[in-house]
């Protein structure tokens, strides 16, 4: 059996057209974060720089949990009262 992120990252070119699988790879790439982690060792980034961005990262992170929580409440369908805090 092939290991599934050799295949993930496999890209068949057809009909010799480069373009739309260079696209389909860079597509790839981008959703696994590995041009990002390339983008970000290319040059040297500052121990407050690092540190700065592990924070933005992790605050990121955890507002966008909680607005994903709110939202999935405020879309159950099976609520008593369907406007929750409006009178």
């Amino acid at each position: 059996m092939r290991h599934a992120s050799f295949i993930a990252r496999t890209v068949f070119v057809q009909n010799n057209d480069v373009e739309a699988a260079c696209r389909v790879l860079n597509r790839i790439l981008g959703r696994e974060g590995i041009l990002e982690q390339y983008r970000r060792t290319r040059y040297y980034e500052k121990p407050f720089q690092v540190r700065r961005r592990v924070n933005y990262e992790h605050c990121k992170a955890l507002y966008d949990e909680d607005m994903n929580r709110k939202i999935q409440f405020v879309l159950r369908k099976n609520r008593l009262d369907p406007f929750p805090g409006c009178s």
